[in-house]
């Protein structure tokens, strides 16, 4: 089975400091049969600062929503309040650690327990991977 995964960053190599839906990129994967090939970098362009936005607006998470709208599974070191919308669409992954190169390591080491929580659907529960 294929999983596509968004990795939240503003530089490539590592993770944003702050929540998912903030990055300026997302580094889309395709992981299959043990192996991850790099797809492409997708801009966060439906996503602006907007002064009138409050934290955990719906807006946002519609916003990451359109962007990804193909994937399946969403990587990142933080995650807003919007997780519980986010939730409902992507397996949601919180990694503790800052390098994209190493998170692609845990994932691939953790591939069952995401299968298993992509398979729950909307009642799916956010995963956090430790180094």
């Amino acid at each position: 089975m294929e999983l596509f995964m968004a990795f939240a960053t503003d530089d490539g190599d590592s993770f944003n400091e702050d929540h998912f839906g903030i990055a300026r990129l997302f580094h889309i994967y395709k992981f299959s049969r043990g192996k991850e090939e790099f797809i492409e970098t997708r801009k966060n362009v439906r996503y602006q600062e907007d002064e009138t936005l409050k934290h955990g607006d719906p807006k946002k998470a519609q916003a990451v929503s359109f962007v990804l709208k193909d994937i399946d599974v969403i990587v990142g070191r933080k995650m807003g309040p919007n997780i519980v919308r986010l939730l409902k669409k992507y397996v949601c992954i919180v990694i503790k650690t800052t390098s994209i190169k190493d998170a692609i390591v845990q994932v691939h080491e953790n591939m069952k327990k995401i299968m298993e929580e992509k398979e729950k659907g909307e009642d799916r529960k956010h995963i956090v991977l430790r180094p």
